[in-house]
């Protein structure tokens, strides 16, 4: 059975799709415990950003929300569709427009700091008391403002 996912985009000042975003990050946090964050705050994140979406025949699966400076807000992917390479897609979408992309991921988070390692990404310092319940932060970076590009079609062809 061949299933097509399908990507859109939210640009910035747009919320088309935030109430189906904020629907799965809900749904990872009450089974995670990680993307803890309040309403307003992610909304008004959401429409600020550049939002990358995956949807299956209307189901959002996946999404990344990118600032104009190339700080992944949030990334996403619903636990049983990760490991298809979605959350691949989605960085690489983000990085279509920056040199470099950046984000932070809580320190106690192994599987999110292992997907960004595989990926590339340098741990360039932990923050202490970075989240709201005291949790502790890495501050993550994938490039160095020089040609990412090549950096990342380079991790493609070796992945594969």
């Amino acid at each position: 059975m061949s299933v097509n996912v399908e990507t859109k985009e939210d640009p910035p000042g747009s919320a088309a799709y935030a109430e189906a975003a904020w629907n799965l990050k809900e749904a990872i946090r009450a089974q995670e415990g990680v993307l803890k964050q309040r309403r307003t705050f992610f909304v008004d994140a959401y429409r600020r950003a550049r939002d990358h979406l995956l949807f299956e025949e209307d189901e959002l699966i996946g999404f990344a929300s990118v600032r104009r400076d190339g700080y992944i807000l949030f990334l996403a992917v619903a636990p049983d569709r990760r490991g298809e390479g979605h959350g691949k897609r989605l960085v690489a979408a983000a990085l279509q427009e920056h040199e470099s992309i950046s984000c932070h991921a809580r320190a106690t988070n192994e599987s999110a700091l292992s997907f960004y390692e595989h990926l590339g990404f340098d741990i360039q310092r932990r923050i202490t008391g970075y989240y709201e319940d005291g949790g502790d932060a890495y501050y993550l970076r994938l490039g160095d403002g020089g040609s990412l590009r090549e950096k990342f079609a380079e991790f493609f062809r070796r992945r594969r």
